[in-house]
């Protein structure tokens, strides 16, 4: 019951400073995101994040927020015809990005749990005409979609601020079909966090203090039934990182990082043939 209350405690916590994000008053993980940036900035921030100018400059305005760690379309190879799930999905960065590399026979669905993101998004959608794209509310421990019924999921920087990770992955793996792959960016932690930072709620929904030790997502992918996992930390990420709390030396303990595993065929994998 205690760590219920806790955990409670962290999505209420969350739920408050996103939606003040998506009202424009206050920021996210990144400080550059905050109001009053302009639209030419939060490119640059991205595209400092992996995402191209192209990309940057295609989707509807206000849909890039300046939020992510990373840029989860450079690992998730998508394809025409794919369903696509968006863990996290914000104004709808991902999901407009993801929207023209499956065509107008894919599927993409973008999950958050702050109303006032799923509206923004939402109204972006539909200035964008983006019509093979929808939102809805719900938290990623509790995804609102069915079992075996998506080819990929994509995240930016969000499962680091789930109190339960272990319950998204499992999420994760009941949604995917068999044969169906995570391409994920986050921020995770190559050392053991101190109290002061695990402890700082600011931290926490400022998308450091909630990073999970990189051998903890392995171990909690390996449990939801996941196979080929790769975890690829990225030193050069550090740099941003820095700048999301100054003062810190959070750099010493998290990195941005892709995370990548498979849904494979429970039959198809044998001890004696290594892949698994």
């Amino acid at each position: 019951m205690k760590n219920q209350v806790k955990n409670d405690e962290i999505r209420k916590a969350v739920r408050e400073q996103y939606s003040k994000v998506a009202e424009g008053d206050a920021c996210g993980c990144n400080p550059s995101s905050c109001c009053g940036t302009s639209p030419t900035s939060v490119e640059s921030l991205s595209q400092t994040m992996g995402y191209s100018e192209h990309e940057t400059g295609s989707v509807p305005t206000g849909a890039n927020l300046g939020l992510g760690c990373g840029n989860p379309q450079a690992i998730a190879n998508l394809k025409a015809g794919e369903t696509v799930l968006d863990l996290g999905s914000g104004a709808g960065f991902d999901c407009f990005l993801a929207s023209k590399q499956v065509g107008k026979d894919g599927h993409i669905i973008g999950v958050d749990m702050t109303p006032s993101m799923i509206s923004k998004a939402r109204m972006n959608a539909e200035n964008g005409h983006y019509e093979n794209t929808e939102f809805r509310l719900g938290e990623i421990e509790n995804l609102p979609v069915p079992d075996n019924t998506v080819d990929v999921i994509i995240s930016n920087c969000v499962i680091n601020l789930s109190p339960d990770k272990e319950k998204v992955f499992k999420e994760c793996y009941r949604t995917l079909k068999t044969g169906g792959r995570l391409a994920i960016s986050d921020v995770v932690a190559f050392a053991v966090l101190p109290d002061e930072i695990r402890n700082d709620l600011a931290l926490f929904t400022g998308c450091m203090a909630g990073a999970s030790l990189i051998t903890e997502i392995e171990e909690m992918l390996r449990a939801a039934g996941f196979k080929q996992i790769r975890i690829t930390p990225k030193d050069e990420s550090k740099k941003f990182i820095s700048e999301w709390a100054p003062g810190t030396k959070v750099t010493n303990y998290v990195v941005s990082a892709n995370i990548e595993a498979v849904k494979l065929p429970q039959s198809c994998c044998s001890p004696a043939s290594g892949c698994c």
